[in-house]
């Protein structure tokens, strides 16, 4: 009835993931071979294979892993009345969401041509559509949809362009929050000037 010293298997899976997306966010997607993750691994190609048979599949098995919180706050507003503080607490929820997905975000950002050639690049679309709709308004002006847009974009941006920025990692998140949350409000008939 003891602990048993084998490490599970989803601690390996886990591993390439890491290492993968270390590799593809350090000398982009199309450069890493899966033999080089299987050296920075230091395990056989064949050992790599058990768990992810291409650099795709490794792709879509993080982002299956780290949208899941994402798919998860999609899924919760979606069954919220559309209210302003509702839309504001998925803007806060998404918020920590990115933190857990930042990694992912930088591989987005460095690949953007694989991304468009990937089959999770139209998932990843989708979601981000899906978002938007739970933030603006159903008869919403075209400039407030491009606030409610923003205020996405901003958040992704934002964690983007302030990683080498000096400063407090939260006080980061939270100033980046509080500009989303900024347009979201206006986009809801919020003061404009």
């Amino acid at each position: 009835m003891g602990s048993t010293a084998q490490p599970r298997r989803g601690d390996t899976r886990q591993r390439i993931q890491d290492v993968a997306l270390g590799l593809f966010a350090e000398q982009g997607y199309e450069k890493t071979s899966l033999r080089e993750i299987a050296e920075h691994l230091d395990v056989t190609k064949a050992a790599l294979y058990y768990h992810f048979k291409t650099k795709e599949d490794i792709v879509v098995s993080l982002f299956e892993d780290l949208a899941r919180p994402i798919d998860d706050l999609i899924t919760w507003g979606e069954t919220q009345p559309a209210t302003l503080d509702v839309k504001k607490e998925i803007l806060r929820r998404y918020s920590e969401a990115l933190g857990a997905a930042a990694p992912l975000f930088r591989f987005i950002q460095e690949n953007q041509a694989t991304m468009r050639d990937l089959s999770v690049g139209e998932t990843f679309k989708s979601r981000m559509l899906r978002l938007m709709e739970l933030l603006k308004q159903p008869d919403a002006s075209m400039s407030d949809h491009v606030r409610c847009f923003t205020a996405i974009f901003t958040m992704h941006a934002g964690m983007l362009a302030l990683r080498d920025v000096e400063g407090d990692p939260e006080e980061k998140r939270e100033a980046i929050l509080e500009v989303a949350i900024d347009l979201l409000v206006q986009a809801h008939g919020g003061v404009t000037q």
